[in-house]
């Protein structure tokens, strides 16, 4: 089975309609899709090319279509889910966006470390000392084991998207302090959340799989289920490089990947060596 779990369309900050980006799915050959758009967010959490008014002004678009597809189609699986921001300070802000729709899973995406999207542009990273880089590297894996312990999750995106602006100083300290994401993927695995290995990161600054080996090594060690996801913003990304991601995992001993439908963890082979 091919697998994306992660993707985004229109209605988001993507390019295509959720119908385009099915029909782009079916073509690349995907036996589940995933739908999962970005959650709404609350004024403060802010990024430069802010999107939030198109979002909250289409996500019953969102809702519906991939409802009406979801109904309609009987080739391809299709999941309604939700890569809801983890907001530390936000608590009933998430619970509310977790219950409203009847989801079939929940992505957790940190992209804010207190109120700062970290991963909105470069030049916030440009002059920051190593040691701030280290001090954000940090507040990331501790904010990562609180949004565990919620329990409103189902998948933990990108475990490492910190580094998606410095992953030169990023690198060392994650070998020095692999203790701080294994505290972090373990409360993931303790809670019943899977670790998503995303090709986004190849398209990005740091131009390579999310997580790094480091983490892939912790993941081998605690043997935390997977899940595979392109986070496909349009019809040119969604399923990209799942075979290179496939291959990735089985040098760790992963045989498996793993899907959510009704809130169930269901597991499947990995398709590719």
């Amino acid at each position: 089975m091919l697998i994306d779990l992660h993707t985004h369309t229109c209605y988001g900050h993507g390019s295509n309609t959720v119908f385009e980006m099915f029909q782009a799915g079916k073509k690349q050959g995907l036996s589940v899709h995933g739908f999962s758009e970005h959650s709404p967010r609350p004024h403060g959490y802010d990024y430069t090319n802010e999107y939030r008014d198109h979002l909250n002004k289409h996500f019953q678009n969102y809702i519906d279509e991939v409802t009406e597809i979801k109904q309609k189609n009987l080739e391809t699986k299709v999941l309604l889910a939700l890569e809801l921001d983890w907001f530390e300070d936000e608590p009933d802000f998430m619970q509310e966006c977790a219950e409203k729709y009847p989801y079939d899973y929940l992505i957790a995406g940190i992209h804010f470390i207190k109120k700062w999207g970290f991963d909105d542009q470069a030049s916030h990273w440009k002059n920051l000392l190593t040691k701030e880089k280290h001090a954000y590297y940090s507040a990331y894996y501790k904010t990562m084991i609180k949004m565990a312990e919620s329990k409103l999750f189902h998948i933990v995106a990108h475990p490492d998207l910190i580094k998606i602006f410095s992953k030169e100083s990023f690198e060392p300290w994650i070998k020095e302090n692999k203790h701080l994401a294994e505290d972090a993927l373990l409360a993931c695995k303790e809670n019943g959340l899977c670790m998503e290995v995303s090709s986004a990161g190849l398209r990005k600054p740091c131009q390579e799989i999310y997580p790094c080996r480091t983490l892939m090594e912790i993941a081998e060690d605690i043997a935390i289920p997977l899940t595979f996801g392109s986070d496909g913003h349009c019809v040119h990304t969604i399923a990209k490089d799942l075979p290179k991601l496939h291959g990735y995992a089985k040098e760790y001993g992963f045989t498996e990947q793993h899907y959510f439908e009704k809130k169930k963890l269901l597991t499947a082979a990995l398709s590719y060596a």
